[in-house]
């Protein structure tokens, strides 16, 4: 809801700042004292046009700043989220700043953003509905939402959003499917030809590292012949080591009975060195017998190395991603092979896919239908006292054509008024008088008020043109509203401001030294309040028969 708003410069508001409570608050005062210059300058803040004409005479730029408080499941919480403004709090504060050179500036939390998103944020804080303005319900794309809500139907709704998701997914998904097949088929004889040689060259993952292994030893060879052959001849060479080891030995075995068993560990290391020796040569043995100097087999392995690296090449690939690749492009083939056989399994979901869809879409439309005879009704039953007796409403509810199905289902809903009997109902926005407007919209947001996702509305003299019981009716309707929400009304009706749960005055002074004049605003004590009723009874001239009519009002 409106916490606060501050206003400074605007065309006879100097400096303005008013705290705002939840309920109803109703601001009155004589006609010309700057109400309408107040509702303009929430529009400002609200992301309406701005031009240069509201800038109050002699200041350089004029500014607004309203501060609201939002519930963290509210949708203005995931604009923001979307744009990068993420609030830690639970207010959120947005400005509008339009210079003398006709420059507008916005900003939410002191982050700038453009006006359009301000316009955007502003449709989900406020609705103004008034004379000459209206938002909110009056756009038809808001009716289908508002009568989900009304009917509480939102959890069927996601139902039929979650199955149009998955018909658009099976369907993307077989398209996908069908122009890839279409691709493959323009490419078979290249696909044949290109499995046919990775089946021939039979790649095995991990073969280029062997074979580089492979290739590096047979180029070698003869150098590794060469220190292999080096290494045998010093283990074993006329028996030097061998004879070294044993006389060793020997030495130790003279005096192992004197040395306390102290020779004993070294005896054993001697011989497991002789071993270690003699394994030692036994490998090298093995190893030069195992060095291949055939330069036959070094071109083989060549010639395969280079064949697998020049295939990978090829296809822009690594040598172990052949097999993959042969493997994809049988897939494609085995896909051709069959004549679409998976294309059509696709299609079977896509299918089955849209019956569900269309299932969750007609069952909720039947019940969009008895929750729009509910609707109707209910807003039937506000207009009489309203002096709207001869109005009707009505929720049409249209199907549409299959190319026009969403994922809100396959219906169209709208809401129809017609103000005059005999007159086919049409939109809202026909509603020629913007008093019969104002009171069409305080009728239905009545009968929504318990689904509003906005949580501030204002009137603006919404009860123009009536007075006694209907001005009576208007006010009671106004209260039964701002149970739910908070509301702010623009009156000149004794009859609603009496049920105001806050009261403002707007008053316009003259400024001394001649200078322009200045809007206040005065919160009202309830004396000051029992005078300004008395005052819209009665005229310039308050009488006590006023002040007794205004305790009446505020009484009851």
């Amino acid at each position: 809801m409106l916490l606060s708003l501050s206003i400074r410069d605007v065309v006879l508001i100097d400096r303005l700042g008013a705290t705002l409570e939840p309920g109803l608050s109703v601001l009155t005062g004589e006609t010309g004292a700057g109400k309408s210059i107040l509702l303009d300058s929430l529009g400002l803040v609200l992301g309406a046009r701005g031009d240069t004409g509201l800038l109050r005479r002699g200041a350089s730029q004029l500014a607004v700043a309203a501060e609201f408080d939002l519930a963290r499941d509210h949708p203005a919480r995931a604009l923001l989220d979307e744009h990068g403004i993420s609030g830690d709090g639970s207010t959120i504060v947005v400005r509008r700043v339009i210079g003398a050179d006709g420059r507008s500036r916005a900003a939410v939390d002191d982050q700038p953003v453009s006006v359009g998103l301000l316009k955007r944020l502003g449709q989900l804080l406020v609705e103004i509905h008034g004379q000459f303005e209206s938002h909110g319900l009056l756009d038809p794309a808001t009716h289908l939402g508002a009568l989900d809500a009304f009917g509480g139907l939102e959890t069927d709704a996601a139902g039929v959003a979650a199955a149009w998701a998955e018909w658009r997914a099976a369907t993307e998904e077989r398209r996908a499917a069908e122009a890839a097949l279409a691709e493959d088929r323009k490419e078979e004889e290249w696909l044949r030809a290109m499995v046919a040689e990775l089946d021939g060259l039979n790649p095995r993952p991990g073969e280029e590292v062997e074979l580089a292994e492979r290739r590096a030893l047979l180029m070698n060879g003869e150098k590794l012949l060469e220190g292999l052959d080096g290494a045998y001849q010093a283990l074993t060479r006329d028996g030097r080591v061998e004879a070294a080891l044993q006389t060793a030995r020997k030495s130790l075995e003279r005096i192992a009975d004197k040395a306390e068993g102290r020779v004993e560990p070294i005896l054993a290391a001697l011989d497991r060195a002789a071993d270690e020796v003699a394994d030692a040569a036994g490998l090298l043995e093995k190893a030069s017998a195992d060095v291949d100097l055939d330069p036959l087999h070094l071109e083989r392995v060549e010639e395969r190395l280079f064949a697998l690296r020049a295939a990978a090449r090829k296809h822009g690939v690594e040598v172990d991603g052949l097999d993959g690749l042969r493997q994809d492009f049988a897939k494609r083939l085995a896909a051709l092979d069959n004549g679409g056989e998976a294309v059509g399994r696709l299609a079977a979901a896509e299918r089955a896919a849209r019956s569900r869809y269309v299932e969750a879409a007609r069952t909720l439309g039947r019940k969009r239908a008895a929750a729009a005879e509910r609707l109707d009704a209910a807003v039937a039953g506000e207009l009489p006292p309203l002096k709207l007796d001869k109005a009707t409403f009505r929720t049409r509810i249209e199907p549409l054509e299959e190319p026009q199905w969403r994922e809100s289902g396959v219906d169209a809903v709208s809401f129809a008024v017609s103000t005059n009997p005999g007159q086919a109902p049409g939109p809202l926005g026909r509603i020629v008088s913007g008093g019969e407007l104002a009171r069409f919209m305080l009728a239905l947001k009545v009968v929504l008020a318990r689904v509003q996702r906005v949580p501030t509305i204002v009137f603006d003299e919404v009860d123009s043109g009536v007075g006694g019981a209907v001005a009576a009716a208007v006010g009671e309707r106004l209260a039964r509203l701002a149970r739910e929400v908070q509301v702010l009304v623009v009156t000149h009706s004794p009859q609603v401001a009496a049920r105001a749960d806050h009261h403002w005055r707007v008053t316009k002074e003259d400024t001394p030294g001649g200078g322009p004049p200045v809007t206040r605003l005065e919160a009202l004590s309830d004396e000051a309040r029992r005078e300004e009723i008395a005052r819209m009874l009665a005229g310039a001239r308050v009488t006590d028969e006023a002040r007794a009519a205004a305790d009446s009002l505020l009484g009851a």
